[in-house]
């Protein structure tokens, strides 16, 4: 009896499924141990992870009840209670309550006018990967701060100048600082450039940008907006 062509095909397609259920089997049989052990390990994996996670949060929590503890003292004008507190989250405690509490050690030292030592604290941020980069540039804005004085301009304008930027979050804290380094080398065009550059950003406090206007001014640059000389008429 001859098989037809359709007969043939479906007679195909019947081994190949079989032989596919037999190859199924036996990487069952084969495989199946080692494939249920990677699946566990693989949950092991994963509620490690979600314990991780769940563990650091609640270690970030106490961080940050320790924290304003510590500014809870500082309040009350407790330093010394405060004092201990810092200490511990600046050695041991996540990038960002550690960044807090160098910051309010260093402003500590800056009360008690140890210039020198608030200066060596925001170093140890500003020169520090670890930290995220708005704790790296505002400790080194805040340590040429606290060592301008004892400075040259151009060290200053070499620090500062990056975050001085038109789009630069730093532009009024930084620009100020820059804008002094250049008049005390002389440079009044950069000066008043950077100064009218602070007054015409409407992302700096409003006193440091009326201080900018009438220092750019006074170097020659008319950096008050054209809405505000016709609210002035």
């Amino acid at each position: 009896m001859a098989v037809t062509p359709e007969t043939n095909a479906a007679f195909l397609r019947e081994v190949d499924e079989e032989l596919r259920r037999d190859q199924l089997v036996g990487f069952g049989r084969r495989w199946g141990v080692w494939v249920a052990a990677g699946i566990v390990a693989a949950l092991i994996a994963f509620a490690g992870y979600l314990y991780w996670q769940h563990h650091r949060a609640e270690v970030a929590g106490e961080q940050g009840e320790q924290l304003a503890q510590a500014y809870d003292a500082l309040g009350n004008k407790q330093p010394a209670k405060a004092e201990p507190v810092l200490a511990k989250l600046a050695t041991d405690s996540s990038s960002g309550y550690r960044a807090l509490a160098i910051f309010t050690q260093a402003d500590l030292l800056l009360q008690k006018n140890d210039i020198k030592g608030a200066a060596a604290k925001f170093a140890s941020v500003a020169g520090d990967e670890g930290f995220a980069k708005p704790f790296r540039d505002l400790a080194l804005i805040r340590q040429t701060a606290a060592e301008y004085d004892t400075l040259k301009p151009n060290v200053i304008v070499e620090r500062l100048r990056p975050l001085t930027a038109k789009d630069s979050p730093w532009l009024g804290s930084a620009g100020e600082l820059v804008a002094a380094a250049y008049l005390a080398e002389g440079r009044r065009d950069l000066a008043g450039r950077l100064f009218g550059q602070i007054a015409q950003s409407n992302d700096v406090p409003a006193t440091l940008r009326q201080r900018s206007v009438q220092m750019a001014g006074v170097l020659g640059v008319d950096a008050v907006a054209p809405n505000e000389k016709a609210q002035a008429k």
